[in-house]
């Protein structure tokens, strides 16, 4: 309907003009630059103020006059949120907008497969387009920093390498829907606790080589059409109106040729955000019903206030004109796209899609004997689930990525489903957790509700246990506050809710437990040696059950890899141990310092001695076993402007066709700043059969071999000695290569 009524709108535009000939900006054959020039140049500069700041809670105004449509917003990036009140949180009471919800982005980084990133930004901007949205609110690529984060499940891990490299295709197969991303949070969003009023302190070095590449990938390789800014502080101005982050550095450097959008109340100054990069105010303070003066949404930063400035000559309309031009060129390649279609919405290929990305995201972390895979086919075996990770639904609450699905399969339902004829599958409970399921009036319809003691719970766990033939505790966090949720952060890095306790009861009284952890982030596992298996599932969305299934039962044999490091106590983390993290409420700014600097996860864990992660980043287990051959490179000293490729076999050893993700590091021997011991620079997914063997290559050339010299501003590759680490995990060496780069 309302791409029928914009098109309408276009056409009563065209014909009120005095020219018969069809105006420039409405001529899709034009070039789309030469058409915003001409759209501009009809416009008022009341007109113009109008296009640049919200007029609802997730739209802006378009230009009815010239029929330039309205521009639609949609958080996700897991999946499209339902609708909500023009002017309000809470839902419109839609009957039709309950979707797919896909893994998150942690799960997605975890299948190392830019295939599998390429499947979920085509799928979720199918969904997009069908609900007439125009912008998808992400995805999110902020390193993980700190395992307290409370939104590090929207992210991609810790490495700018992997991220870069997962961001591009998913960025890719949203825009070819004609929905633009909107990658976020620019930059510096690592916690959650004060995210209003941090000011990040962090040197040029560690910005560009740490925060920055994933940015810079969406930006210049997947040509994103917008990016949003961060709430927080740095060089003590607000990221969404920020000189040195988006004029300096995505739109001169980069060349962004997109549309910055705030996030929702992240605009505190007229002036700045006037003269520092933002092009698309959104979400300032209003619900736009309660304000005793004009139209709330006309007071905006970027309205009222910016317009009054142009009359009394504060300032100038240059900046306008930008603004309005990058706003224009984003509704002309979505809302104004004649040939982008009509999407589609909860269909058989897209819970499909998600079940194939979450099957390749989930990791095996821990698999001790014949522990995995699970026999659901043994007629008269009892299974026994514990735990009520099990059967909550995860797709409800931890913020804007909060969702009301079609469907959500529960991992209960999973494997009951998957369960045989005359196999018993049992429930207990074990603990209690969180038992709300409400978020912005979605509610899971769960009645979670219990009378039971926790000892009581315990007890009858324990009771199930020793009569079961295998026990699958399937556990971890939330997305309640205080666990995976946005606007708050972890309180440790142990489990809630005495899972602990739970676990080690259970792992007294059998000798073949499961642990399946759902989670974003990390989590501490002091019973990890009590334990014959872990599984690291994610929060995996509509299909989490039958993910979780297919994966225990062997079905699908796991391939994920860890995206971050998993460290065994909060201290091994440089965040909590080097630099600097809050974890308290408090109203002024605070300075957060980074002073761990580049050395974030595994690029800190390469240098401990004493201590070594719990699991370490790219580590992930398979049904299967993978040997490697020895690497070879095919040029032993690289020209200044040359490349060379590094080989390796890697061969299936295993009885099941499983896959592989082959890790290429790079460690600098002779740098004359200090670099980190390795760093990723490259990696391939392979599938395999048993015995098969498949030869996998990197090209390695001078971006591959930079960092970044703060002093000249430039990312140099010093010539030197290098060598090529092939890997299984980051702690996983299989084979190095030495080379030279060339005077």
């Amino acid at each position: 309907m309302r791409k029928a009524l914009c098109v309408l709108s276009a056409l009563l535009a065209t014909a009120s003009l005095a020219s018969a000939q069809t105006p420039v900006y409405l001529d899709e054959t034009k070039p789309i630059d030469e058409r915003v020039e001409d759209a501009l140049s009809r416009m008022t500069v009341e007109e113009k103020i109008k296009l640049i700041h919200a007029q609802s809670k997730f739209s802006s105004s378009g230009v009815p006059r010239l029929g330039i449509p309205e521009l639609w917003t949609t958080d996700g990036p897991h999946g499209i949120r339902p609708e909500v009140f023009w002017d309000e949180w809470d839902q419109a009471g839609w009957t039709n907008d309950s979707c797919v919800a896909f893994p998150a982005l942690t799960c997605l980084a975890a299948t190392w497969n830019e295939e599998m990133a390429h499947l979920y930004g085509k799928s979720i901007g199918e969904e997009a387009l069908y609900r007439g949205k125009d912008v998808l609110l992400g995805p999110g690529v902020n390193i993980y920093r700190t395992p307290l984060n409370g939104r590090n499940f929207e992210y991609m891990g810790e490495d700018p390498y992997l991220a870069g490299e997962m961001v591009v295709p998913y960025v890719i197969g949203v825009q070819e829907n004609g929905v633009a991303v909107c990658v976020k949070h620019f930059a510096l969003n690592n916690h959650e606790v004060n995210r209003h009023n941090t000011n990040v302190v962090v040197d040029d070095r560690t910005l560009y080589e740490i925060y920055l590449p994933a940015f810079k990938a969406a930006v210049q390789k997947g040509h994103a059409w917008s990016v949003m800014g961060s709430y927080n502080l740095y060089k003590e101005q607000h990221a969404s109106h920020n000189e040195y982050l988006l004029n300096d550095i995505l739109k001169g450097e980069w060349g962004f040729d997109g549309a910055v959008i705030s996030d929702w109340g992240a605009t505190h100054d007229t002036y700045q955000a006037v003269k520092n990069g933002l092009d698309l105010e959104f979400g300032t303070g209003t619900d736009g019903l309660h304000s005793a003066s004009r139209n709330s949404y006309d007071n905006y930063h970027l309205g009222l206030p910016y317009l009054d400035m142009i009359k009394d000559g504060t300032v100038g309309t240059e900046e306008l004109d930008d603004k309005v031009r990058r706003v224009l060129k984003l509704i002309f390649r979505t809302a104004m796209n004649s040939g982008r279609g009509f999407g589609s919405f909860c269909s058989d290929e897209h819970y499909a899609a998600a079940r194939r990305i979450g099957g390749e995201g989930v990791v095996l972390l821990k698999n001790e004997g014949d522990a995995l895979p699970v026999d659901f086919d043994k007629p008269g075996s009892k299974i026994l689930v514990v735990g009520e990770n099990a059967v909550k639904m995860m797709t409800v609450g931890g913020g804007s990525s909060s969702l009301k699905v079609q469907r959500e399969i529960s991992p209960l339902e999973g494997i009951r489903e998957r369960a045989g004829e005359g196999v018993e599958v049992m429930y207990a409970r074990g603990y209690v957790g969180d038992v709300s399921g409400e978020y912005n009036g979605v509610t899971s319809g769960q009645d979670l509700s219990e009378t039971r003691s926790g000892e009581e719970l315990l007890a009858e766990a324990v009771s199930m246990a020793r009569d079961a033939d295998c026990v699958i505790f399937i556990g971890g966090l939330n997305k309640s506050v205080n666990q995976d949720c946005e606007d708050s952060d972890r309180k440790g890095l142990g489990l809630p809710y005495d899972q602990d306790k739970v676990i080690s009861a259970l792992a007294e009284v059998t000798d073949r437990l499961v642990y399946v952890n759902i989670s974003g982030n990390a989590v501490a596992m002091p019973w990890i040696d009590d334990v014959e298996a872990v599984l690291q599932a994610w929060y995996i969305g509509s299909e989490a059950g039958h993910v979780i299934a297919d994966v225990l039962s062997g079905d699908v044999n796991p391939s994920g890899k860890l995206p971050f490091t998993f460290p065994a106590v909060l201290e091994d983390c440089p965040a909590h141990s080097l630099g600097e993290y809050t974890g308290v409420h408090v109203r002024d700014t605070v300075d957060i310092e980074y002073k761990e600097g580049i050395y974030v996860g595994y690029r800190w864990a390469d240098m401990q001695k004493k201590s070594k992660p719990l699991f370490a980043f790219g580590h992930g287990l398979s049904y299967t076993s993978f040997s490697y051959g020895k690497p070879v490179i095919d040029v032993k000293k690289i020209s200044p402007d040359g490349k060379a490729t590094v080989s390796v076999d890697v061969t299936n050893t295993g009885q099941v066709e499983g896959k592989e993700t082959v890790q290429l590091y790079i460690s600098d021997k002779s740098s004359s700043l200090p670099r980190p011991v390795k760093e990723l620079k490259g990696f391939r997914k392979i599938s395999l059969k048993p015995g098969e063997t498949a030869t996998v290559s990197f090209e390695i050339d001078r971006e591959s071999l930079s960092f970044f010299d703060p002093e000249r501003h430039e990312w140099i590759a010093e010539p030197g000695k290098f060598e090529a680490i092939v890997a299984s995990a980051s702690d996983d060496i299989r084979g190095k290569v030495a080379f030279e780069l060339a005077e």
